[in-house]
């Protein structure tokens, strides 16, 4: 629910909702991470990990998911993109965990099948407390301009385990390997919007019926 949705259920109802941010650092002797996200954002991205083409996918997770983010890194990178790529995905699904806090009110549920021309990716994911991920994509070439595509499933890997979500990616088509990683990058990022609204049916309540995630 994006924020405006958020004052409107407020003063309807007289709901009140804590704000849904977070701000996580990691340093290891291999990169230095630092990553703010808003829930409630508008799509703003600030975003410098020094892999071109990590942070183009970041800006479609900002932009799509309407969430505002603040990612800056530094990493090893003159050996290869795999520390930082992974990191980046680290430091961000604990940035999500912490802002999402007990996760009451949310949809927890979220999915969406995303076009790019002749790709076509879809996703689905539940915010359960369970980390799993189910990858199905069969991305044709090794690199995507200097990018190792492999990273890819490493980033979702990274994501999935420290925001304890269930991931679920599936590549209905595509032949390029740049639309077939930017079409699963938007499919997960409007599942994910869809995924943290606010249920103004059970505004306060965990969506559980254990009663917790």
């Amino acid at each position: 629910m994006q924020t405006r949705d958020r004052q409107q259920l407020e003063e309807s109802g007289g709901l009140e909702f804590p704000l849904r941010t977070a701000s996580v650092s990691r340093a290891t002797q291999e990169t230095q991470v630092h990553v703010s996200v808003n829930v409630d954002g508008q799509g703003i991205a600030n975003v410098d990990t020094g892999i071109p083409f990590l942070d183009h996918m970041l800006h479609q997770i900002s932009s799509h998911g309407l969430l505002d983010l603040d990612i800056q890194a530094q990493g090893d990178i003159e050996i290869d993109d795999h520390h930082t790529n992974e990191d980046v995905g680290i430091t961000f699904g604990q940035a999500l965990h912490q802002a999402l806090g007990d996760r009451k009110g949310i949809v927890r549920f979220g999915h969406f099948i995303a076009p790019l021309d002749e790709a076509l990716v879809q996703v689905s994911l539940d915010f359960s407390g369970r980390p799993h991920l189910s990858y199905g994509l069969e991305i044709p070439t090794q690199r995507v301009g200097s990018y190792d595509t492999q990273l890819v499933r490493e980033f979702f890997v990274a994501v999935v385990n420290h925001s304890q979500m269930t991931l679920h990616i599936r590549q209905l088509d595509g032949i390029n390997s740049h639309h077939i990683i930017e079409a699963t990058f938007k499919a997960f990022a409007r599942a994910m919007r869809m995924a943290l609204e606010i249920d103004p049916r059970r505004a306060h309540l965990i969506p559980s019926s254990k009663g917790v995630l």
